[in-house]
């Protein structure tokens, strides 16, 4: 029986063309729709855990509450007992320190007086250390467009877009003007050894880069970071897996009354990326209901449409004795295939789709005045799940127009089969 249906659907077109043609479209556009709200919402979490969050960050309570302000003035303090208890506790996991500031860049003319100045906002992280891996992990190397990387202390990086607002360039000494862990005043003078470029408007707006010690040293942060970061060996954020080491930390370490106490937070707690990340499921969920609902009304139309067309054909299969329910059966079963074959092409074409779109889309000139840390390129990311989320759609909405095309078949008179037949 179902060899005698397959080929009925592959050889009359007007039944399963379009039918299938729909399924295709439909499924196309779920698995492209997958695939790039995975890789927006992928980068946007992986450039977040590289330059903010960490996978989970260790900081003080009073640092975690004022943390929009870069409060160093409640950073950690005895910083290698901090690491080597994390250390002791979760071997696994890769620590690096991270001091975040805020001051102006001053720009000193041939006299030494003030030619320009600008807001900054200065990342002080391991740059000389033998074994570091931040420089990989930010990715400096690769995104300096002018100069080089330090080389010793009071070199410093200064992102490029700021470099040609200020109008300098490598080789040139600025002075940094911040304050101390204390609240007093520092003031310091870098040489810029080179500029850098994240593709991160927040980060390419006004960001200077720094070895740690030149900013403990600048800040009077001697043997103190204002945090900590924790990365898996993987670079794949485990949420449950930080959210357990979080409570284990704060159960043992966080004091609410103490505002020096440390606290652990894992990165959906952190910069809203919780919302975020609850935002992406649901997407998906609204866009694989969407697509159900609204081919099942196409295939619904086109199932009341050949069901005319084979009114005869459904007439004489009553008439010569077969049973309402198994035409019913058969026709979902025709369904079934047609659904199928259009889920294959439609995830064919979403998966070309999704290739061509994971070289990314620039969309720097919407973002020239956002605040967030989001990359400037978004790319479509080809996940394993996108190999089969789009049978989903393509065989919930076949099925379902089916079923509600073929209640007609119940409605049908026996008794006046052969009256429709003679007509």
């Amino acid at each position: 029986m179902i060899k005698f249906l397959l080929k009925g659907v592959f050889r009359d077109h007007h039944r399963s063309f379009f039918p299938a043609i729909t399924v295709s479209i439909g499924v196309a556009l779920t698995v492209l729709m997958h695939c790039y709200l995975t890789g927006v919402f992928g980068d946007m979490i992986d450039v977040n855990a590289k330059f903010q969050t960490g996978h989970i960050k260790v900081m003080t309570q009073g640092y975690a509450d004022n943390i929009t302000q870069m409060p160093n003035d409640y950073a950690i303090v005895g910083i290698d007992k901090v690491l080597r208890t994390l250390h002791n506790q979760y071997p696994e996991m890769i620590f690096v320190q991270r001091i975040k500031f805020g001051g102006l860049l001053d720009v000193p003319n041939d006299k030494g007086e003030t030619k320009k100045q600008g807001p900054t906002m200065g990342i002080a992280v391991d740059l000389f250390s033998e074994n570091s891996t931040e420089p990989d992990r930010l990715n400096i190397t690769k995104s300096i467009q002018q100069g080089q990387m330090p080389q010793k202390p009071g070199e410093i990086l200064i992102s490029d877009d700021f470099a040609k607002k200020l109008g300098i360039g490598p080789g040139e000494e600025v002075t940094l003007l911040s304050s101390t862990m204390y609240g007093s005043m520092a003031i310091r003078n870098f040489v810029i050894s080179g500029t850098v470029r994240f593709g991160v408007t927040a980060m390419d707006r006004s960001t200077i880069i720094m070895d740690i010690t030149d900013a403990q040293s600048a800040l009077n942060m001697e043997n103190a970071t204002g945090e900590i970061l924790g990365y898996f060996p993987d670079n794949i954020y485990d949420n449950p897996r930080a959210e357990k080491m979080a409570q284990d930390f704060n159960r043992e370490f966080f004091d609410s009354k103490d505002e020096f106490s440390l606290k652990m937070s894992e990165l959906k707690e952190q910069s809203g990326l919780s919302e975020y990340l609850d935002y992406a499921d649901k997407m998906l969920g609204i866009l694989i209901f969407v697509f159900v609902f609204a081919m099942s009304l196409v295939l619904w139309n086109s199932g009341l449409l050949g069901g005319l067309r084979r009114y005869g054909e459904i007439g004489v299969r009553l008439a010569i004795g077969e049973n309402k329910g198994h035409i019913y059966r058969s026709m979902i079963v025709e369904s079934i295939g047609i659904g199928f074959i259009g889920s294959i092409v439609g995830t064919i074409m979403g998966l070309g789709f999704s290739y061509w779109l994971s070289k990314g889309i620039d969309i720097s000139a919407f973002t020239q005045s956002s605040s967030m840390m989001m990359p400037s390129v978004y790319r479509a990311v080809i996940t394993d799940n996108a190999y089969y989320i789009g049978f989903v759609p393509g065989l919930l909405a076949t099925i379902l127009g089916t079923m509600l095309a073929g209640i007609g078949i119940y409605r049908r008179q026996t008794a006046s089969l052969f009256k429709e037949l003679e007509t």
